[in-house]
């Protein structure tokens, strides 16, 4: 059996985390997600951030999992926020209405920008 494609670092700061995730998040690596968000609330963290810089993949049962943690931290009086996810990653989120796990700006730098093309004629 092969082992999970995710590396997970975290980091503290009195009752801040930042949970680094690196690698693929699918059906086998979502309970690691799960899990290391989960015990950033037992341990009391008022707020956790997510740096999906390194994640290179994330299937639905990566998305469910960062949608329970939300709830969660909602439930417990804390947040939970995804940062710099990559632009197709950002786009499944916004499609299924989970938008609002996304930090603002990385949201608006993760999505593609639309160019004007010209469809003929004189500019």
């Amino acid at each position: 059996m092969a082992l999970p494609q995710l590396n997970v670092y975290r980091h503290e700061r009195g009752t801040r985390a930042l949970i680094t995730l690196a690698g693929e998040i699918d059906l086998d690596t979502a309970p690691l997600v799960r899990d290391a968000l989960a015990e950033c609330l037992c341990d009391g963290m008022r707020s956790t951030d997510v740096d999906l810089t390194a994640v290179t993949f994330c299937d639905v049962s990566g998305l469910n999992a960062f949608l329970m943690a939300s709830r969660l931290a909602t439930d417990a009086g804390a947040t939970m926020r995804l940062l710099h996810p990559s632009q197709s990653m950002a786009r499944v989120i916004e499609i299924t209405g989970s938008g609002f796990l996304l930090h603002s700006f990385a949201a608006a730098d993760a999505r593609p920008r639309r160019i004007p093309v010209a469809t003929g004629g004189t500019p």
